[in-house]
């Protein structure tokens, strides 16, 4: 029997397994480092009428959530890889505990790579929009109350 080679991993698919596991730590630097100046992140559907976020924008949105998210965590139950094109599909799944009780979300991530496969230069994300019309709400309510009480 031949021996079969395996194609060797590409550095974009390596990056977007990479930035899972910088999730899975919250690990912002981490999550920023493998973005390339320009990138943006968009988030669909778009009835859900978010702006896209560039990088200061992001941070700053991680940040926020980052002390709101414990024991959070993301695995991939899929990932389409087109080398020619440059980009990485990801069906993501993810789970944390919160002031609202337990998160759970599925993603469907997007990402354009640089011509080296090394940055991403376009992240299109799109999430479930039952957990963002029905979850965020309470949760926001929850901090708003953790809020009053720190200032009681």
């Amino acid at each position: 029997m031949a021996d079969q080679k395996q194609p060797q991993t590409s550095s974009q698919r390596l990056v977007a397994t990479s930035l899972v596991d910088a999730f899975n730590r919250m690990d912002i630097d981490e999550i920023m480092s493998v973005r390339a100046e320009g990138c943006m992140r968009h988030i669909l559907p778009a009835s859900l009428n978010q702006t896209p976020q560039n990088n200061s924008q992001y941070r700053s949105t991680l940040e926020k959530l980052n002390p709101i998210f414990s024991n959070f965590n993301l695995t991939i139950h899929d990932i389409l890889e087109d080398r020619e094109a440059r980009r990485i599909s990801m069906y993501v799944k993810a789970r944390a505990n919160t002031l609202a009780g337990e998160y759970l979300n599925e993603y469907q991530w997007t990402m354009t790579f640089d011509e080296k496969g090394e940055k991403i230069v376009n992240w299109v994300e799109f999430v479930d929009g039952s957990v963002y019309w029905g979850f965020w709400p309470k949760l926001q309510e929850a901090m708003r109350i953790q809020r009053e009480n720190k200032v009681s």
